[in-house]
């Protein structure tokens, strides 16, 4: 394990944004972490973990030390009804998602193509077309800051949320995740409620989907939406969808009658933040190096050159219509770093 020093980031962000760390480590094995810990080096006061840098936004240099999670390896066994799948932190999570679905493990197939390491999906309760990654989450493996000590966290220590986690609560900034396992059915149930999915199973004539079908029907709507961060610098949605009262959505109901929601718990609702974007006139906007993708008002571009501070600055326009003229507050998804 070696400390390197004035490491460009511009390879571990997907928004490509040039930016530079004082210093720098590979983490390929949980005991590399207890050597930090030992070492000293997590006792400083800046100091940053780093996966795929799918969900980060780099506003200047790191003047600190980043730690690039980079443990590697899947496993899977065999139970009585279920099936128990371990992945390390630092695999990709679209990879753990081609494991499961070429051994015929169904239930996170409608997470496919999501940007990112296994690591950081807990903290993010990641989500897409219907389903939750806690919704087969069985524990994660933990290393604590503090004491160089390794915990479990089971699904019920997670207080997982939408979008949201203990790891972005409470326990922010205190354990690094270094191991996730999931739960998966021996005899999955296809979620294809989601119209955009059942339209597209129909437009190819699959009226029997398999789970690699859904796999595969998810990561085409997702690629005609989504543009490839090895093409164009992006971070995928910048914005979550932001939810709302039963009162506030009687109103916006009232005042835009094509608003597009979903329902979202008792007495809340969902917004959907590319459509209230796209109203406020952005999608497929670009001023300087910046825009919104020309499919989708919901992920922001670096057009080549920009800066993490002109993004920021971007999002924060979006943020001000939107209040203006629905009277939403839109929250960024993606993490802001060194604002």
């Amino acid at each position: 394990m070696n400390i390197l020093k004035e490491v460009s980031l511009k390879a571990y962000n997907t928004f490509g944004v040039d930016v530079y760390a004082e210093q720098f480590v590979h983490i390929e094995q949980e005991k590399d972490l207890i050597q930090l810990y030992e070492g000293g080096w997590l006792d400083r006061d800046k100091r940053l973990f780093l996966g795929g840098g799918s969900n980060m936004l780099f506003v200047r240099n790191y003047d600190g030390l980043i730690v690039h999670m980079a443990i590697k390896g899947i496993t899977h066994r065999i139970l009585e009804e279920s099936i128990e799948v371990k992945a390390a932190g630092g695999e990709v999570w679209h990879d753990l998602v081609c494991y499961c679905v070429e051994r015929g493990f169904g239930g996170i197939e409608n997470l496919s193509l999501i940007p990112g390491t296994v690591g950081a999906a807990p903290v993010q309760n990641i989500g897409a077309y219907g389903v939750e990654l806690q919704d087969f989450f069985l524990s994660c493996r933990a290393f604590e800051l503090t004491t160089g000590t390794f915990k479990v966290f089971y699904k019920e220590d997670c207080q997982f949320g939408y979008r949201d986690s203990i790891f972005k609560g409470a326990q922010k900034g205190k354990y690094i995740i270094t191991e996730v396992n999931l739960l998966l059915p021996k005899k999955s149930i296809l979620n294809t409620t989601y119209g955009a999915i059942n339209e597209e199973l129909n437009n190819r004539g699959l009226t029997h989907p398999t789970i690699k079908d859904v796999s595969e029907v998810v990561s085409s709507i997702r690629q005609g939406k989504l543009p490839d961060p090895g093409t164009i610098g992006n971070a995928g949605s910048f914005f979550k969808n932001p939810v709302v009262s039963e009162d506030t959505f009687r109103t916006l109901v009232s005042d835009f009658v094509d608003i597009v929601y979903y329902p979202f718990g008792p007495n809340q609702y969902k917004l959907a933040a590319g459509w209230l974007i796209e109203q406020c006139g952005w999608k497929g906007k670009t001023v300087g190096n910046v825009g919104t993708w020309k499919n989708q008002a919901l992920v922001l571009v670096n057009h080549g050159k920009a800066t993490g501070l002109e993004i920021y600055e971007f999002s924060e326009a979006i943020i001000d219509s939107v209040k203006k003229r629905f009277g939403v507050c839109l929250e960024r998804e993606v993490n802001v770093i060194d604002l």
